[in-house]
């Protein structure tokens, strides 16, 4: 880490005898795929994925953005107008996506989530955005500030991070190519739209990732329950920053911990252990949100 000044409150990389115990989500979190879940490890794609899309929220959110081709939309038969759908039906006529109405047993067979609503869309695969042009500032435009995620493998967790990304202001997602869930219906379903608004990259490797981002200038913070830091006391906001979260069962892996310029805890004035890797996320991107927002005015 050469290059850069000192973060504000010293040096925070852990001993490297510390085990690396839960992250942000801790070890306590266990996430489990809810029952009944279609998403399926075999079904997952190369790349970031995102060809099928389901549900309201999200069929629109693809609609409205347009940043890849819709190939066509499917409505079940029979459902009640609503404001949503009216908007699905708009925009997919303005974009000139065909709209197919199809019986509710035929959409329910094609569906990947237990509850599709009615709605699905195939569309081109999501583009991945490259790991280098997303370390650097655009013209005009914010410091980078990225989330990197290491391993998290529940869709619904993936989803709610992806769209708390967004909804913080985050420049980009940081997704490892291996051994984690990658952009499923499920996952879409849950981030309500984000996945098309938020820059998105797949890397092979996380540790090697995080090494990259250093040469760039950008600062790492990992999350960790059990380090001595708080995310509170951070001031590296309006910085080039990327917050690391671990996996739902073990955390931080150990090599992708020391890769980390520094490792905070989320302070807790309850009796549990930790928080939910999704939870922990939201608060750490709006801590870094909140502080962004006051250097503003």
């Amino acid at each position: 880490m050469t290059g850069r000044p000192r973060p504000p409150g010293g040096s925070r990389r852990p001993h490297r005898g510390q085990a690396p115990k839960g992250a942000a989500a801790g070890r306590r979190a266990t996430e489990r795929r809810p029952p009944g879940a279609r998403d399926t490890a075999r079904r997952q794609p190369r790349g970031l994925g995102g060809e099928q899309i389901e549900g309201r929220r999200a069929v629109r959110e693809l609609l409205a953005a347009g940043r890849r081709r819709t190939r066509d939309v499917w409505l079940a038969e029979g459902m009640d107008d609503s404001p949503l759908l009216a908007e699905i039906r708009l925009l997919a006529a303005e974009r000139g996506v065909p709209l197919r109405t199809v019986d509710r047993s035929r959409l329910d067979a094609e569906s990947r989530t237990e509850v599709p609503q009615g709605v699905l869309a195939h569309a081109e695969a999501l583009p991945e955005v490259d790991l280098d042009a997303m370390s650097r500032r655009s013209a005009g435009g914010p410091s980078p500030f990225l989330v990197v995620l290491d391993g998290v493998t529940d869709p619904h967790n993936l989803g709610a991070l992806l769209r708390t990304a967004e909804g913080a202001g985050s420049t980009g997602a940081v997704l490892g190519r291996h051994g984690a869930a990658h952009i499923t219906p499920t996952v879409a379903k849950a981030a309500a739209g984000a996945i098309e608004r938020l820059p998105m990259a797949m890397i092979p490797s996380v540790p090697a990732g995080l090494a990259e981002l250093a040469r760039h200038g950008v600062w790492t913070v990992g999350l960790d329950s059990k380090a001595e830091t708080s995310l509170f006391g951070l001031a590296l906001a309006d910085q080039p920053l990327a917050l690391v979260l671990g996996s739902e069962g073990r955390g931080l892996a150990r090599l992708t911990r020391q890769r980390c310029d520094l490792v905070v805890a989320i302070p807790s004035v309850g009796t549990l252990a930790s928080l939910n890797v999704a939870a922990a996320g939201a608060v750490a991107c709006f801590e870094v949100a909140r502080q962004r927002l006051a250097l503003s005015y």
